[in-house]
Order: C-alpha cells, then sequence, then structure tokens
C-alpha cells in the first residue's frame, strides 16, 4: 500500500510540474469564477484547467463512463469471455481502463464484484488495483468507485457487512440522528473497501402505493421529511469522504411502471412537481450535495417532447442547473434500464450528454457509447468546450474528495465494517422502524402460552420470523408459499391455520397481488386471529383491513424480521410512526404502541 501511494504522489507532483502553471483555454474556463469555487481557489482551479489542457480528446470522453465489468480482480481471467459476450468492450477492468480511460466504474453482485456474502479483503484489493492501474496511465486520474448502497431492499455490501433496514423504515423512525448515524457508517464501510461514490440517497417522495420500483427505497411521502432525512444522509456521507448522489431527479414517486422494464409518466402539474416532487432536490441543492441522479421518467408539464428526463434538455439544463441552481455532477440512472432506451443504442447516450447530463452510468455496450461520443464531439454535434465544463466537474469532484493525492484504501481497513457497535445501530434503527397500525383485541404482542402459525411468500420470510419466535420459546410451525401462492399452497396454509392459536400471515406488497390477497382471505375465514404483517411495502392493509393485528416492517432483510419478532413478543415496545398513508385506513403519522 505504502508504494501504491508513493506511486500516486509521485504522479500527482509530476502531472504538477508537466502542467501546471500552463494557461486555460480559449473557451473561458480560465475562469475561475465560472466552475463556481465559492470565494474562488484559483490555485485548485489553474491546476484542473492545465491537466485538461493536457488531456487528449479520448481521455476526456472516458472520465464521462462509469461502467460495470464482470470479476472479482481486475484482470480476472474467469470473466474474460464474460466481458466480451456483454459488449465490455474489453476483456476486463484493466483493459477497459487502458483502452477506454473511464472515469470510475460501479460494483455489484451480480457481476460478481462484491460477493454475497463479501470477501472483504477480495472487494479491497479490486479497489485498490484498479485504482493503480488508473494512475499508472499517461494523464493518470483516479476512478470513481461506485456502487448502491442505499441500505433496505438495495445494498451491495450485506454481510459481513452492516446491513440497515432502509430508508422507509428511518422514516417511520422520524430521526435524523438516526439517517445520519446509517449513513455514517455506510459511508465508513464502503470507504474500506476504496469505494468513493454511492448511489444514495433516495429523494423520491412515494406518494403512490402501486409504485413497483421505489416504495420503501423512499423515505416518505412528505417531502419535508423526505428532504431532512436525505440531506442528513448526504452529509454524512460527505463527512466520510463518499460522494452521495440524491436521486432519481426529476422524483419517481408517483410511478406505477418500473423504469427498469418500462417507461414511467409523472403527470403532476408545476405546482405539485414544486411541493412535492423537487422540494427534497432542492434541499439538497442548497446543502451543497455533490450529485444528483436522473430518472427515466415522462414529466409532460416539465417536456411536453415525450422523453424521458434523463434526455430532456429543459429539465436537466433549464430546470436542475438553471433555475434550481446545480452545478455539480448529473449523473444518469443505468443506461442500461428500458426507461432510457427510448432512441437508437447509439443515440442515447449522446443525447443524454446533450442534455445536461456529466457522467454516463453503465452503458449497456461500452464500446458503442464511447465511440458514440467521441463521433459526435469530432463531428461538431457536441462541442469539446460542453465536454469540458463536465469533465472539469468530475476532476474537480476528484480533487475535492482527495483522490488524487491519495485514492487507496489500507488494507486493514476492514476492521471497521461490520463491527459490533455497527451493527447494534442497525439493530437500534430496525426497533425503532417496526409500527404497529392495528391491534384489535390486543392480540399483540402474542403470549406464549398459544400455538402459532406463520405463513406467506418466501420472500416475506415467513420462516426466519419463526426461528426468531422459537428461540424466544414459542410453539411455532411455519408454511412459505410462492411470491403468488397456488390454490393448493393456499389450502395447505388454512389447513394448517385452522389447528393454530393465532396465525400471522407475512405479506410481501400483497396490495397488488391479488394471489396472496386470496391466502390471507383464506386464513381469515378460518376463524383464528389473524395478524398481518407487511414486510416490504407498508400499504398491504388496504387489500384485508379486517385483519385483527397489522404490523408494518419495511424491509425483509434480517435485521428487520429480527426486529420484528422482537415487537411480536412484547420484548420491543413498537414506536414507529407511518411514514406514508394507507388510503381510506390511516393517515401519515398514524401509530399504536402496547
Amino acid at each position: 500500500m505504502q508504494k501504491q501511494r508513493l506511486i500516486a504522489a509521485l504522479s500527482l507532483i509530476l502531472t504538477l510540474l508537466l502542467t501546471f502553471p500552463a494557461a486555460g483555454f480559449a473557451n473561458g474556463w480560465d475562469d475561475p469564477s465560472k466552475p463556481g469555487w465559492g470565494d474562488g481557489d484559483k490555485a485548485k482551479h489553474g491546476w484542473i484547467v492545465s491537466k485538461m489542457k493536457h488531456m487528449t480528446l479520448e481521455e476526456k470522453i472516458g472520465q464521462l463512463f462509469i461502467i460495470h465489468m464482470y470479476g472479482q480482480t481486475p484482470t480476472d481471467p474467469d470473466y474474460e469471455q464474460t466481458n466480451l459476450n456483454n459488449n465490455r468492450g474489453a476483456k476486463n477492468f484493466e483493459e477497459a481502463i487502458e483502452k477506454y480511460h473511464v472515469g470510475g466504474v460501479i460494483y455489484f453482485n451480480w457481476t460478481d464484484n462484491i460477493g454475497t456474502p463479501a470477501d472483504l479483503e477480495q472487494v479491497n484489493a479490486l479497489s485498490n488495483g484498479l485504482q493503480e492501474i488508473a494512475m499508472d496511465q499517461r494523464m493518470p486520474i483516479p476512478l470513481f468507485i461506485s456502487t448502491d448502497q442505499e441500505g433496505g431492499i438495495v445494498q451491495r455490501l450485506t454481510s459481513p457487512g452492516t446491513v440497515f433496514p432502509g430508508n422507509m423504515a428511518l422514516g417511520a423512525t422520524r430521526s435524523a440522528d438516526l439517517a445520519a448515524d446509517s449513513a455514517s457508517i455506510i459511508g465508513t464501510e464502503l470507504k474500506s473497501l476504496g469505494v468513493n461514490m454511492n448511489f444514495a440517497p433516495v429523494f423520491d417522495v412515494n406518494v403512490n402505493p402501486a409504485n413497483p420500483v421505489i416504495g420503501v427505497r423512499s423515505f416518505a411521502e412528505n417531502p419535508d421529511l423526505v428532504s431532512e432525512l436525505g440531506v442528513a444522509q448526504s452529509q454524512a456521507y460527505e463527512a466520510e469522504n463518499v460522494i452521495p448522489t440524491a436521486k432519481h431527479f426529476p422524483g419517481h414517486g408517483d410511478t406505477d411502471v418500473d423504469s427498469h422494464y418500462g417507461l414511467p409518466i409523472i403527470n403532476h402539474d408545476l405546482e405539485t412537481l414544486q411541493e412535492v416532487d423537487l422540494k427534497p432536490f432542492q434541499a439538497g441543492i442548497d446543502a451543497g450535495i455533490d450529485a444528483i441522479m436522473t430518472a427515466h421518467i415522462v414529466v409532460p408539464a416539465l417536456d411536453d417532447s415525450g422523453l424521458p428526463a434523463t434526455l430532456s434538455k429543459p429539465i436537466l439544463t433549464d430546470l436542475l442547473r438553471e433555475q434550481m441552481g446545480f452545478d455539480g455532477l448529473i449523473v444518469t440512472d443505468s443506461l442500461g434500464m428500458s426507461g432510457a432506451n427510448v432512441l437508437e443504442p447509439e443515440e442515447v447516450p449522446v443525447e443524454a450528454f446533450k442534455a445536461g447530463n456529466d457522467i454516463l452510468l453503465n452503458p449497456p455496450d461500452v464500446e458503442l457509447a464511447y465511440n458514440a461520443m467521441l463521433e459526435a464531439v469530432k463531428n461538431g454535434e457536441i462541442s469539446e468546450q460542453r465536454v469540458d465544463e463536465s469533465v472539469y466537474r468530475i476532476l474537480k469532484a476528484k480533487m475535492e474528495k482527495g483522490l488524487f493525492g491519495d485514492p487507496f484504501t489500507d488494507d486493514d481497513a476492514i476492521a471497521n465494517i461490520g463491527t459490533e457497535t455497527n451493527l447494534a445501530k442497525a439493530d437500534e434503527i430496525a426497533d425503532k422502524s417496526i409500527t404497529l397500525v392495528k391491534n384489535d383485541e390486543n392480540v399483540l404482542p402474542l403470549s406464549q402460552d398459544q400455538s402459532v402459525f406463520i405463513t406467506g411468500p418466501s420472500a416475506a420470510e415467513p420462516e426466519y420470523l419463526a426461528e426468531q419466535l422459537r428461540e424466544k420459546g414459542y410453539n411455532v410451525t411455519a408454511y412459505a408459499t410462492n411470491t403468488s401462492p397456488t390454490a393448493s399452497q393456499i389450502a395447505a396454509a388454512s389447513e394448517q391455520a385452522a389447528g393454530a392459536d393465532t396465525v400471522v400471515a407475512t405479506t410481501y406488497t400483497a396490495n397488488t397481488n391479488a394471489a396472496q390477497q386470496r391466502l390471507v382471505e383464506a386464513l381469515i375465514d378460518t376463524g383464528k386471529p389473524v395478524v398481518a404483517s407487511a414486510i416490504r411495502n407498508p400499504y398491504d392493509l388496504m387489500a384485508f383491513p379486517e385483519v385483527d393485528g397489522y404490523l408494518a416492517t419495511y424491509g425483509n432483510r434480517d435485521v428487520s424480521v429480527e426486529a420484528l419478532a422482537r415487537v411480536i413478543s412484547g420484548e420491543v415496545n413498537p414506536q414507529g410512526k407511518l411514514p406514508v398513508t394507507i388510503p381510506d385506513l390511516y393517515e401519515f403519522g398514524h401509530f399504536l404502541s402496547y
């Protein structure tokens, strides 16, 4: 590690000697007031401008891309053909960095960059190896190493890292301090693995119970609460030198289509957009957030062209840049998602950049996207001045996070991951998030002198909940069904429920799943007391309001299910407050306790 840091330091010094104090550009980027350094830091500004002066067009275009590659090491031989078969344009990370001069990489579990459970030493070594390759190039520029670590249902580092309940669980606690604590721990653990950019927090305001892609990834339906917790998390990430990214601009909270698979349309009027969707993003901008991610959603009130926000100049340049005053990094959501693919493949990155994005994230065909951008500049469709604007922002962000001086992480930093203190904080958040919504006849907490039957889709963890209750001395049986239970599974569950004193139904977005609704209705028909626990979105009660008890858990991670068991048993008195309205039943802020 000392050798790597020495190489980085020498590269930085050499670059300074070669470039500074070279003149700026004829296009005006030698004016330190233009990029917005606050009071202006002419030395930093001059260094960036000088470095850019010595970059080739190919190197500048490469900085605009964050890509994924398969593999556990920079030159993993087991994934060479996989990378080539999946349009990576290179056989491994090293070749991609050398060939495309990419500005960053993104880690996923499915690309085997981070295993499940994670091999912490492997991820740490991968990050350091990638930075060493980047700093060994003709123009040494450190990488953004990024991932999606929101907490809850979206997190790439799981065990042995600290697994948090997620954003809506934080919304149920109503605590900005806990939101900041979770981000501080996530930031520390990511930084220990060499990850310096996180595509979180989620600033979407979830107002649609049928939203298939946001839901519990949102803090709440209330824009003020989303703003408070989102800003708290952003500032905590920044304090750990990890770049936070508010997403998904201009707001993905009122959709019933998943932009991974289709193109959602937001039909809010301008007043609603200002008061609900845009409000958290403006709060983030006012607090100085580093980056904002775009959404692949159509918003006719902002742009009537039919293009998604990712490709919309009126939304990204006119609104986000000029009206809202954001001068940080604008990052596309993954360009491999269906919501972005409304044009020809070679047009998407070019139009996204022309719309105002600085970073083109995860193009489905790296070589095609890189060459399309290069050609667009060479033929004059995109000016080199426009490229310089984005490259400047990228280099500025990397400088401000200290990556030019030291992009590496210590080998022994993994000792900071999954500590007892960190895990205890996750448990505290989970305990404070569980929301008791309904408790007729005081059916909860469960008594140990009764037999309990737990059933629901395997994704709703009925068997793990049963295991937790058995450890507390309960007489529990469990039966897991498909996500959409079959008729035979419903019959089997009903038969077993008939022999129990109390039934617990764990559900998983049952408000949009007719088969799960039939399962719960069949359980109610047994005449036994039925407690339903929504293990993901809290809206499931809409489908079966007659259950005797109802709990909102906000996630199916072990940390949340374990907290649910503590609440069901009475070990923890529930104190979470609904962060959303359950339409026609319970208002935002409703809660019960024992």
